[in-house]
This record gives C-alpha cells, structure tokens and sequence, in this order.
C-alpha cells in the first residue's frame, strides 16, 4: 500500500475513487428507490455524444458532457413522465442516439478515432489528474449539497409520486432535479468505472445494502461505503494484478452483492426459526 500511494498519479485516481464510491451509490439509492435502476446506463450513452463534442470543438470532455447529459437526463424524465408505453421506445432511440451520436462525432474530429472514446467508455482511472479530481470534487460536492437540501422530498416522491403529489411537492422539477443529478454523477464516475459500466456502480452497492438493511437512511449510508470499498478495493487490485481498473471495481462490487445477498438470507432464516420456536 505504501508503494501505491508513494505514487503521484495513484494519489489522484484514489482521490477519484473514493469521491465516486461517495457519489453514486448515494444518487443511486434514490434512482433505485423509484425503479429507475437502468436510467445511469442511459445517460451514459448520451454523456458519450457530449465527449465526442468536447472532442470536435477543442474543449474539456468533461464539461460538454456535463451539459450534454443534463439535457438527454431532462428529455429521459419528461418522456418517462408521459407514462405511455410509446415512452420506452422513445427512450431507446435517444440511448441509441448518443451512442452513435457520440461515434460520428468522434469521426468528424481531425484525426479522431473511436479509440479517443475508450478511456470514457471503460474508464481510466490511473490517466486522472490533478485538475481531473479538482472537477471531480467539485460536481461530487454539488450533488452531495442537492441531496442534502432536497433529500426529504426527493425520498418522499420515490417512495410514491402520487402521496409527493397530493402533499403539494413539485414532483417534476423533483424528478428533473434527480435526473439532472444522476447525469452530473455518471459524468463524475465516467473517468473512474467508464460510461458503459457507471450504472453498475450506481446500483450494484444500493442492492448489496438493501440485503442487509431495512432503513432509507441506513441503505444510503451502508451503500455509500460499499461504493467507497468497491473503488479502492477494485483499483488497488488493478494496480497489483495489472488488470483494468473499471472491470476490476464492478465486479468487487458484484462479489460483495453476491456475500450479502447469502449473509442476508442466513440471516431471515435464523430469525425466522427462532420465531417459530
């Protein structure tokens, strides 16, 4: 461990980590909440049509991302507020979309190639930079501050829309704001895990802590630092075994989902035996 942190670079990417580990298992306690587990895969392949942008016009990726995602995230909820069955269709051309959107694009640039692309598709972990964790940390804290300030109504809207909306909340600014918000997040972790597998570190840690625990607050927090060991635990083991950095996380993260999902039936079982007795 100390040879890892005596490295500047690895410095960085575990001040990534652990910023992402935060971040998105906690906006993803409320996605999952409201049985949107697939909508941070969806705004992915949006998010992949504002790098492409930032690509072509010679600005930071990073940013035209942050732009492009929060729209595709407003045009997802407002077509998912419909509520027809046409949505689901729309929805699937707008994910096919930025995703072929963001290839011609990348092809338009001078001297671009799809392989420009690779380091947000799969996550470059170790490629991270002071400035990168700099805005890294900033978005983090921004989402982290809108959970903080609108967590009670956005619980209250997940749990059920129709009681959100009888008790006089603006459940479609709330529902914009979570979609906006998810956006922000899958361009926070796209560096680290990559925006073809950021839904998983959105979801994966929310379903390993409700196997374990029945409270919102202690599902958030418990997912939270399952988030944080699936980082650290899946980047120091790239660092070692020299393996990719976003595989390595999500399938830390799928085995911990695996040893609760078994801890947590042991344990239903061993109280409902004693119930019985």
């Amino acid at each position: 461990m100390i040879e890892l942190l005596s490295l500047d670079f690895m410095r960085y990417a575990l001040a990534a980590a652990v910023l992402v580990g935060l971040t998105a298992p906690a906006v993803g306690t409320f996605i999952v909440q409201r049985r949107l587990a697939l909508l941070g895969d969806g705004i992915g392949h949006v998010a992949l049509t504002g790098v492409a942008l930032g690509f072509l016009t010679g600005t930071a990726p990073v940013l035209t991302a942050v732009v492009v995602a929060a729209l595709g995230a407003v045009v997802i909820e407002l077509v998912r507020a419909r509520g027809r069955t046409s949505g689901d269709v729309a929805l699937a051309l707008l994910f096919y979309g930025g995703l072929a959107g963001g290839v011609m694009l990348i092809y338009l640039t001078p001297g671009g190639s799809t392989a420009s692309l690779n380091s947000y598709l799969f996550g470059a972990i170790t490629s991270v930079n002071r400035q990168d964790v700099w805005v890294i940390a900033v978005l983090a804290v921004l989402v982290l501050a809108v959970l903080a300030v609108f967590g009670r109504e956005l619980f209250v809207l997940c749990q059920d829309e129709e009681v959100a909306r009888s008790a006089g909340l603006p459940t479609r600014f709330l529902g914009l704001l979570i979609a906006v918000v998810a956006a922000v997040t899958v361009v926070v972790a796209m560096r680290v895990v990559g925006l073809l597998l950021v839904s998983a570190l959105m979801v994966v840690p929310v379903a390993t802590s409700q196997q374990l625990t029945r409270s919102f607050r202690a599902t958030m927090a418990l997912a939270m630092l399952f988030g944080v060991l699936a980082t650290v635990g899946g980047l120091t083991s790239s660092f070692y075994l020299d393996v990719p950095s976003g595989a390595a996380i999500v399938l830390l993260a799928l085995a911990g989902f695996a040893v609760a999902l078994a801890v947590g039936r042991f344990v239903r079982r061993s109280r409902t035996r004693e119930s019985i007795s």
